[in-house]
């Protein structure tokens, strides 16, 4: 079947980021679906017992007392075979932050859904994205979407994924930007998405009726030769991770249209500087971009797309050909910087040429980010030959300034 014909079986639809995750994941018929609700990722799994109760959807949903026992739930069922999903944010991914290691390291393909928003002290609902980032260690591989449409695309290419290479995954997006905002999206025919993402099937599972298979169970109690090599096959699986996702990519544009890439470049071919950013900071930076240039100023834009891993070489090869890096995170790893900006820093280390990085912080704790922003961001790199410090700030003032 040609690639116009298949990509033309679907209709369009009116949706939230929130509802395009859970169209996204019934169109990959999940199996189980665990959760406890949290703002802003209540109406994902709000609208996933919909379907299930609607019978359009053939899923266990398991609600829970809390977030620690909803990732509990996932990563046994994913043991056990099923394919499972849950959604997320702020204090409840905080919460989850036991399990996820369990389920990182204990190889469980789980996808979830992670809307960013501000872990407290003070409690506060507001758009940030600590929470997500910083949950970069436990061994999930992490895509940051930047419209409803990737984000229903990603949650069917992440199961493609997470099944290839045995690792669960979080497709991040932004908290109430995105989350509660509309956009029409293309929600392709349920057989479309079944040529592409076969059910699941898994060699080693917790097996009742085959005992004597438990030693492979990830709560099996290992001694350190063991659990050292186990310790080594997740990361390698996270290396392989990487060219795993690009032939997802790759096989997902000719089944449905739609091309991805592990993170997308905008006019940064001849860039004096280059502005690096993640998921609606990145589309907001698109028009920036065009009106710089009309002006005669050779700005370019990286988005990140993958996260975890990191694809370090990829980015440090487009990046050293600038004169001049600016990042702009939405997060602050306490005591160094932005976590956009330390990974930047650490990929280029190693490149032939080393252009500086300027870190931005900005749009923290539900403070807009606005246009006008992003066009310091670069201004402010273009008039200065290194940063002024690990941190520059974007709007937010120094507390003795703040009257």
């Amino acid at each position: 079947m040609a690639i116009e014909e298949k990509t033309q079986r679907g209709t369009y639809e009116l949706l939230s980021g929130n509802y395009s995750a859970a169209c996204g994941a019934m169109l990959s018929r999940v199996q189980v679906v665990a959760a406890y609700p949290i703002t802003p990722q209540s109406t994902v799994v709000e609208r996933l017992s919909e379907y299930i109760v609607k019978g359009e959807l053939d899923a266990k949903f398991i609600p829970v007392e809390s977030e620690h026992s909803a990732m509990s739930v996932l990563a046994s069922a994913s043991a056990g075979g099923a394919r499972t999903f849950t959604a997320t944010a702020r204090q409840g991914l905080a919460l989850m932050h036991e399990v996820l290691h369990w389920a990182g390291r204990g190889r469980c393909p789980i996808v979830m859904a992670v809307v960013t928003a501000s872990l407290g002290p003070p409690p506060d609902i507001a758009m940030e994205q600590d929470d997500a980032p910083g949950q970069r260690d436990t061994g999930w591989l992490q895509f940051y979407c930047q419209t409803n449409q990737e984000i229903l695309d990603t949650i069917i290419q992440a199961y493609r994924i997470a099944e290839t290479v045995s690792l669960p995954v979080m497709v991040v997006f932004d908290g109430f930007i995105m989350s509660h905002t509309y956009e029409p999206v293309f929600v392709p025919e349920q057989e479309v998405v079944d040529g592409f993402l076969p059910p699941r099937q898994t060699k080693y599972k917790l097996d009742p009726d085959h005992p004597w298979r438990f030693f492979a169970s990830p709560g099996a109690v290992a001694g350190a030769p063991y659990m050292s090599k186990l310790r080594r096959r997740v990361q390698d699986a996270h290396e392989i991770a990487k060219e795993v996702t690009k032939q997802v990519h790759e096989e997902f544009y000719q089944h449905f249209g739609r091309r991805y890439d592990i993170f997308e470049c905008y006019r940064t071919e001849d860039a004096e500087v280059i502005l690096v950013a993640m998921t609606s900071v990145a589309s907001m930076a698109h028009d920036v971009i065009d009106e710089m240039r009309e002006e005669g100023k050779k700005v370019g834009l990286l988005r990140v797309r993958m996260f975890r891993p990191f694809p370090a070489q990829e980015i440090a090869a487009v990046l050293q050909n600038a004169s001049k890096i600016a990042v702009i995170d939405r997060n602050i790893s306490y005591g160094r910087s932005g976590i956009l900006a330390l990974e930047l820093r650490a990929a280029m280390y190693a490149a032939a040429k080393k252009p500086p990085v300027f870190g931005f912080i900005g749009g923290v704790a539900g403070l807009s980010l606005k246009m006008e922003n992003i066009r310091y961001a670069i201004d402010y790199s273009y008039a200065h030959e290194e940063p002024e410090g690990e941190i520059i700030w974007l709007g937010i003032p120094a507390w003795e300034e703040q009257g």
